[in-house]
């Protein structure tokens, strides 16, 4: 079987709304304020043949905040506001870290245990891959792994990234895959 290419998305601050005056955090269903463009960028990406996966650190389950089954209500959500703006916006999984900060596991980005795990299961090649997400650990867990990389960040922010972006939007408007 062909090695399939992805795109690994960071959740918080790529595809929805964080510390807005709407919203300050995800701990259930409602807060999901997706970002102007998102949906559209996601079917884009799945249009050019990409698999589009989610891999957020959530350690509001391990600190108490909310529960897994929480959690997966609002992955749930989200993908139904995803598919209600843009009926190819496909997210194909959406896998969490759930420990908490120092819990020391190697799921939680910076590490790359939750890239590593959906390449496996999947049978991606990494090296023709994404890690896209709004901050430097995002980034260090895609290098890790194998993968480009784009920052979500405003033009002032240094990074590692191989590309750096104002939004997911601006992403998918480029030809960069």
């Amino acid at each position: 079987m062909a090695e399939k290419k992805a795109i690994f998305l960071d959740r918080d601050n790529v595809i929805n709304e964080v510390l807005t005056n709407r919203v300050r955090f995800v701990n259930k269903p409602e807060d999901i304020y997706l970002l102007p463009g998102a949906a559209d960028a996601i079917a884009a990406f799945n249009r050019k043949g990409y698999m589009v996966l989610v891999t957020t650190n959530q350690a509001g389950v391990g600190l108490g905040y909310m529960t897994q089954g929480e959690l997966l209500e609002i992955h749930k959500h989200m993908q139904e506001k995803l598919i209600n703006e843009n009926a190819g916006a496909l997210i194909q999984e959406f896998v969490a870290c759930i420990h908490r900060p120092k819990d020391g596991c190697s799921c939680r980005k910076p590490e790359a245990g939750m890239l590593l795990q959906l390449a496996q299961k999947y049978d991606i090649d990494l090296a023709s891959s994404y890690m896209i997400g709004d901050q430097e650990t995002d980034i260090c867990a895609g290098k890790k792994a194998g993968t480009k990389t784009i920052r979500i960040a405003d033009s002032l922010e240094e990074t590692q990234a191989n590309f750096k972006f104002p939004s997911l939007f601006n992403v998918a408007l480029e030809n960069i895959f």
